[in-house]
């Protein structure tokens, strides 16, 4: 709506103005007349004192502040016009809060009680999971295709599905994750969480879970230490995580010489050794690029003298 505010040397008749948003920022054009004013040779050298409006943008208010002869010189003069911002967000009083999504949560409650369960997990160990296929094939590609695609095969369609490449622990986690989307085994700092993040990459890259995929490489990432950081690049290499396996090489090539020993000297190392040997030469360059005092060929007989 128009308004007409007065100030000593003017007014400002009207006021329109249009808002678009676009995520976080808005724009606004307004149009701004002054009725009752004018300026001349004869008052430039006067207090024209300062026209002043305010208005609503987006929720918060503002106010323009225009000065017409803000600097006076011998022969002309130059206005000035200021925007200032003058509160937080207005709400209105009578807005009712709405509480934060929970749909997680009721997934999660769902699971646990595995009401309208229409197939079940078993493992090596005997031990069982009820889940629904819908809620796993929403997230897991495989899932989707095993369960609902066209090239399904009637085993598919049975209750009960054996998992024998994953233990109970793993798939709990898994399934926990695909109702959750999270995964409260890697945040308890237990012993056992980073062979727990290991198991849980694979088995998020067997299923397509990529979110997943990426928390166990964050927490691989955070956790590393001696004596799990050569398994670890062998896992990032076989599984495709650069990320990771860019760290893991960073740690060991960056950290001290009796570091470097000991890892050479790990279980993992043999593996790496076995399984991704083009690793172990982009380890064993970026380790003697920071150690120059030690050659290749030391620490190549070093980390495969196990294997003899």
């Amino acid at each position: 709506m128009p308004s007409r505010l007065t100030s000593p040397a003017g007014t400002i008749a009207g006021m329109n103005h249009s808002c678009t948003q676009l995520r976080e920022v808005a724009t606004s054009v307004l149009q701004i007349k002054l009725d009752g004013f004018c300026i001349t040779k004869a008052n430039i050298n006067h207090d024209m004192g300062c026209i002043r409006s305010r208005c609503t943008l987006e929720g918060h208010d503002w106010e323009i502040r225009f000065h017409p002869a803000l600097y006076v010189g011998r022969v002309n003069y130059c206005p000035g016009l200021d925007l200032v911002f003058l509160s937080e967000e207005r709400r209105p009083e009578e807005a009712i809060p709405v509480p934060a999504p929970d749909l997680h949560r009721h997934l999660g409650e769902l699971f646990r009680r595995e009401a309208g369960a229409d197939v079940t997990f078993t493992v090596s160990s005997g031990e069982s999971f009820a889940a629904h296929k819908g809620v796993l094939a929403v997230w897991s590609p495989v899932f989707m295709a095993k369960f609902f695609g066209q090239m399904r095969e009637k085993k598919d369609d049975a209750q009960v599905v054996e998992i024998l490449d994953m233990d109970a622990a793993v798939l709990k986690a898994m399934l926990g994750f695909i109702y959750t989307d999270e995964v409260l085994e890697l945040e308890e700092k237990a012993e056992d969480e980073m062979t727990l993040a290991q198991h849980l990459l694979v088995a998020a890259d067997k299923y397509g879970l990529d979110r997943l995929k990426v928390m166990c490489e964050r927490r691989l990432a955070l956790g590393l230490e001696v004596g799990m950081v050569a398994s670890t690049l062998a896992l990032a290499e076989r599984h495709n995580c650069p990320r990771l396996k860019a760290k893991c090489i960073e740690f060991i090539a960056g950290g001290s010489l009796e570091n470097l020993e000991a890892v050479l000297g790990t279980e993992g190392c043999k593996d790496l050794v076995a399984s991704s040997p083009s690793v172990l030469a982009e380890l064993l360059k970026a380790a003697h690029g920071k150690k120059r005092s030690r050659s290749p060929d030391m620490m190549q007989t070093s980390c495969t003298r196990p294997l003899q």
